[in-house]
């Protein structure tokens, strides 16, 4: 019996298929919601990763392009966090974020050595550092504004009081911002307890060494954290200075 996992092929395709199709009954049956945002997310994510898979067959090739690929996927992290923020065009500062959280980490970790200058180490470890940093990102955004637009009135106390408006922000803003961090952090503390994640499993299934496989994974975690704190600090900052912005309060206050 071959020991590797989820060969293409028939198998797996029916599988998949009766997943979804599962899935969108029990979507359907509960009234969570259309039955076809199933199939329709997979079919996507199938299509997505299919492009992506032979992009990368390449790609990984030379340096200079997966050095592109990572510049795609960062404009795509700027746009996704952009949309989630609902701040229209003064979402596009949230590329500021997103540069803090990847631009400490992936440095620090060529320049130890411990990540090889390769396209084959880069993009996976890139991305991973990129999704987080987005995922952070985006939640510490909309809570951040969402808290602006539910305690206006704080805001506006604390301007009476003689406070900037960056300090009167500040106040709603930092506490709802940083439960943003909650995610990452929750999954540190509880990996290998509760979650193996995938980097873990991946180098295991590759390497069959469950040492090598605690090594990157923790590689991950940690630089995870890093990012995504670094990315939250930076949007809170931007969210307090009004640099992201919904336009109605941003209007209301001046």
């Amino acid at each position: 019996m071959s020991t590797s996992l989820a060969n293409p092929g028939v198998g797996l395709a029916v599988l998949c298929t009766v997943m979804v199709v599962c899935a969108a009954v029990i979507y359907g049956v509960t009234h969570l919601g259309s039955p076809l945002v199933v199939p329709s997310a997979a079919i996507r994510g199938a299509v997505q990763l299919a492009a992506v898979s032979l992009i990368l067959a390449a790609a990984l090739a030379h340096l200079w392009s997966s050095i592109l690929v990572l510049v795609v996927m960062f404009a795509a992290a700027v746009a996704t966090s952009s949309r989630r923020a609902r701040a229209g065009w003064s979402a596009g500062w949230l590329a500021l974020s997103l540069a803090a959280g990847v631009g400490i980490v992936l440095p620090m970790m060529l320049l130890s050595g411990v990540v090889p200058l390769q396209g084959v180490a880069l993009v996976p470890i890139g991305g991973i550092v990129l999704g987080g940093a987005m995922t952070a990102t985006s939640l510490a955004a909309r809570r951040g504004l969402d808290a602006v637009e539910l305690r206006w009135g704080e805001v506006e106390a604390g301007l009476s009081l003689g406070l900037s408006v960056r300090d009167a922000r500040m106040e709603v803003v930092r506490s709802a911002s940083s439960d943003a961090l909650l995610p990452g952090l929750d999954q540190t503390r509880t990996v290998g307890l509760v979650t193996l994640p995938g980097a873990f499993v991946g180098v295991l299934l590759a390497s069959g060494s469950a040492v090598q496989a605690g090594a990157v994974q923790i590689l991950v975690l940690v630089g995870l954290l890093l990012a995504q704190t670094s990315a939250v600090a930076v949007t809170i900052e931007l969210v307090a200075r009004e640099a992201v912005h919904r336009p109605r309060h941003h209007a209301a206050r001046t």
